[in-house]
């Protein structure tokens, strides 16, 4: 493990900025508990038993080469019906909203009066030149499909209009005022708004509902994160080509994270977008779980060698690292930065 490799979160900035950073620098989402105690060596904390949650997890990220350390730092959110434990379920399981009546008596949490100390207590663990990533309770769009369902949403957004609007302003307020207090915070270095906009093959709501209901809360936020003088990503799975645009020039985000290989590779992404826009992770986990090592070493060493000259790129994989994805391919990933 490359324990001399300090972190410095000025290489991450860097690739933000679309600009080539010190050395090839590194980006995840999240990982999982079993792989940050391989990476951390499965410490002990002062009282002898091992380390757990953020202590665990910035351990981890510190040994393998990161920059920061990414949390969800308050019980802020939109809760729903309890999802049912099923292998498989409906996107309209846990639906809550579903008439005027539903909202107005919904029970709708107020960011101010969430607990953001998680904030200040992990800045404290952190090792000298890490930063905190926020990251979100989901976005604008997934959380008003939890609140009334894709296909609730799907029907109340030609049904009733102006209900299907009133419910993405809830939301999109609420995630607003969310960022703005998270961004405020010095030990924060980014924030990321995570919001699966597509599927394999499209937009999840048509491009024209996206920008009416759901992009003018993105560039608010945005907007949001740029007053406090920091850059901001997106994290959003799915088929956005038509959308790219909107996100590069209008919402204006820094940064975008996540792709998949029968969608579009990170390699034409990056050719495509990343002189507009960092292009952060990309390797697909369908590869990453697989191929051999071998085989994901070089293409990791290739994307590096592919932005040496250029920049505005971090390894990573195309959206994070569940157990299921083997260890000794995620190693051989990272390795590539080492």
């Amino acid at each position: 493990m490359p324990i001399a490799r300090k972190p410095d979160f000025r290489n991450l900035l860097k690739v933000l900025e679309r600009g080539k950073p010190e050395r090839p620098t590194l980006f995840e989402f999240f990982m999982n508990v079993p792989l940050y105690r391989r990476l951390a060596g499965n410490p002990a904390g002062p009282d002898g038993k091992p380390l757990e949650g953020c202590p665990l997890m910035a351990k981890a990220f510190e040994v393998a080469g990161y920059d920061y350390l990414n949390i969800l730092p308050s019980d802020f959110g939109f809760p729903t019906k309890e999802a049912p434990h099923l292998a498989s379920r409906s996107m309209d399981a846990c639906a809550i909203i579903t008439d005027r009546a539903s909202f107005r008596s919904y029970n709708w949490r107020d960011p101010d009066a969430a607990d953001y100390s998680a904030i200040e207590s992990t800045a404290a663990i952190l090792p000298p030149g890490m930063k905190l990533i926020v990251w979100g309770p989901n976005g604008v769009l997934e959380n008003v499909m939890c609140l009334v369902g894709y296909q609730g949403l799907c029907l109340m957004l030609a049904d009733d209009p102006r209900l299907a609007g009133d419910v993405f302003d809830a939301v999109g307020s609420r995630l607003l005022r969310y960022y703005e207090i998270c961004a405020a915070r010095e030990a924060v270095g980014t924030l990321i708004s995570n919001d699966d906009l597509g599927f394999n093959t499209q937009t999840m709501i048509s491009p024209a509902d996206l920008r009416r209901h759901v992009f003018p809360w993105h560039k608010k936020i945005v907007n949001a994160i740029h007053a406090a003088g920091k850059p901001a990503i997106l994290h959003a799975c799915g088929q956005i080509e038509a959308v790219m645009d909107d996100i590069i020039d209008d919402m204006g985000y820094d940064g975008k994270h996540s792709y998949e290989d029968k969608i579009l590779p990170v390699e034409q992404a990056y050719e495509r977008w990343g002189r507009r826009i960092a292009i952060l992770g990309g390797i697909d986990v369908d590869f990453v779980c697989r191929s051999s090592p071998e085989a994901v070493r070089a293409r990791s060493a290739a994307m590096l060698q592919r932005a040496s000259a250029r920049g505005s790129y971090a390894l990573g994989t195309g959206n994070s690292v569940p157990e299921y994805v083997p260890q000794d391919n995620y190693l051989a990933m990272i390795s590539a930065a080492w």
